[in-house]
């Protein structure tokens, strides 16, 4: 079987890379079916992870990210010129290929790839939730576009042989679609070691923009650390992003750097779940929490606010993690703060965390992509 799969770029240490990374891995390694990805903005960088060399790369330089920053206007205007361009390098790709299977991961040729017609079965993959366009709440002519642009996604994903979201929850708020299926990613225990909830360090995880909501996490730590007998233990946030020098500053603000570290992505990011005992999930929204399933099976309990979406389906409270109300940054302390005092209770939850590999294992959710890819060449 023939597979396409269209992302803007795999540069980023972002959780929606390490799925792509896994998942054509897999299909390449065991399955043995032709991979190419394609993307929009790569600028002739390298992957961070590293892709199967059986895996095909090719990139239509349409970049684009080169229009962040300008005004609305002239970003409307750029972006609607180089989708035309996408879609006529993207359509010149397909016709030429002849894939049984496009899968696009939600980035612009979603509004257009339905309708290149070039034989093969298009498939949505949507790796946030319905609201992720309007969770920044942004107000004048780009308020007025994320909301045009979210009733638009109703009409687009409808288009598509088959939608695939990450949660139940996610599911519901779409409606009665018939289209519509829900693939979880998979839970894989990266690297060889476990924690043992004995260290003093928590460990947060994503890139540092609004998204992950890590002014949140670092409210709630001040608080933590008004008291005396929590000093010892370590705040170490992993990530990259425009919010770097604002999270920072609010670090030295709180008097907090003694303890509270932001550290550059690492490759081994299984070895600092190992070295930690509480990872705290802070976003604001996101599709399936990548980083939270991937934690917990090295053993690691979460504390997490009650976002949209993936917490609910993940997380069962006071038995793997805790949940708290979104936003609610004394209920998020005083959950940390609660696994932090109890080592029995630590180890309890870590224990269970754990168990996370058997709902989500890598065997089980890859069985339903290929039993999905398979239905599909099959009609």
């Amino acid at each position: 079987m023939k597979l396409i799969y269209c992302i803007c770029s795999l540069q980023n240490p972002g959780g929606m890379e390490r799925v792509l990374l896994n998942k054509v891995t897999y299909i390449v390694e065991r399955l043995h079916w032709d991979v190419t990805v394609v993307t929009t903005d790569q600028k002739g960088r390298p992957a961070f992870y590293p892709f199967p060399d059986a895996v095909r790369m090719v990139d239509l330089g349409i970049n684009y990210t080169d229009d962040n920053g300008k005004h609305p206007l002239l970003k409307i205007a750029g972006y609607l010129q180089r989708r035309r361009r996408h879609r006529k390098l993207l359509t010149k790709l397909l016709m030429k290929e002849r894939a049984d299977i496009v899968v696009s991961l939600y980035p612009s040729e979603s509004s257009f790839i339905p309708d290149i017609k070039d034989g093969s079965k298009k498939v949505l993959e949507l790796h946030f939730c319905k609201f992720f366009r309007l969770q920044y709440r942004r107000s004048g002519l780009l308020g007025l576009i994320d909301r045009w642009r979210t009733r638009q996604d109703e009409k687009i994903v409808g288009k598509f042989d088959k939608f695939v979201v990450l949660t139940n929850e996610d599911k519901g708020y779409w409606g009665q679609l018939p289209n519509i299926e829900v693939i979880p990613n998979a839970a894989m225990h990266i690297g060889n070691k476990y924690s043992d909830s004995t260290a003093h360090r928590i460990i947060a995880v994503g890139r540092l923009d609004y998204q992950k909501g890590f002014d949140r996490l670092i409210e709630a730590w001040a608080l933590i650390q008004k008291h005396k007998k929590y000093k010892d233990w370590n705040l170490d946030i992993f990530g990259q992003g425009e919010w770097h020098d604002m999270l920072q500053q609010m670090i030295e603000r709180h008097g907090l750097q003694d303890n509270t570290h932001i550290n550059r992505p690492t490759r081994d990011i299984g070895t600092e779940y190992a070295k930690s005992s509480l990872l705290v999930m802070s976003s604001n929204y996101e599709g399936f929490p990548m980083v939270m399933i991937e934690a917990m099976a090295c053993g690691l309990p979460v504390v997490s606010f009650d976002f949209k979406c993936g917490p609910k389906d993940i997380i069962k409270d006071s038995i793997n993690g805790l949940l708290v109300p979104n936003g609610n940054i004394d209920a998020l302390a005083q959950a940390m703060i609660k696994i932090m005092d109890n080592d029995t209770y630590r180890k309890e939850l870590s224990l269970n965390a754990r168990q996370v590999v058997s709902t989500y294992s890598e065997d089980t959710v890859m069985a339903k992509w290929i039993s999905l890819f398979n239905s599909l060449v099959e009609k």
